[in-house]
Formats: structure tokens, C-alpha cells, sequence
């Protein structure tokens, strides 16, 4: 489990959620001009929650979204 401290450091972005917990994300460019942005939930103890891919094409548009916790449910595309 990581910290909070560890999360803001691995995710440059987050905001705080109703819940007490965070939201964190991070946008990884792409070789073909779009991008990962990743993404990880956490509640107020900052477990995981959920953590997930979404796959954006160059033009900013969903291609293809990636469940990894709590359960793997591997690539889909949108």
C-alpha cells in the first residue's frame, strides 16, 4: 500500500473526493501522438480502490479503456 506521500509524488494530479478519499491521475504520452492517463481511487485510509487505464487517440477521443484492481478485466475498446 502506498502512502499519500508516495501517491502525489507517482501521480501528478489528484483531487479530493466526497468520500474522503482521492482521485489521482497521471497522462503518459503515446509514440502515436495520443496518450495513457492512469488512473488510481483511494479511500480516506488511502487503499486502493480502483485502479484503471484509459487509452486517448490523438485527437483526445476514449479508444480503449483498461479495469486493473480490483479486478483485471483487461483491454476494452470504447
Amino acid at each position: 500500500m502506498a502512502t499519500r506521500q508516495q501517491n502525489e509524488k507517482a501521480f501528478v494530479q489528484w483531487k479530493e473526493l466526497l468520500t474522503g478519499g482521492r482521485l489521482y491521475t497521471r497522462k503518459i504520452p503515446g509514440r502515436t501522438g495520443g496518450y495513457a492517463l492512469y488512473c488510481k481511487e483511494t479511500d480516506a485510509d488511502e487503499k486502493t480502490v480502483r485502479f484503471w487505464q484509459e487509452i486517448d487517440d490523438h485527437n483526445g477521443k476514449l479508444v480503449a479503456k483498461h479495469d486493473k484492481f480490483p479486478l483485471d478485466l483487461g483491454h476494452k475498446s470504447v
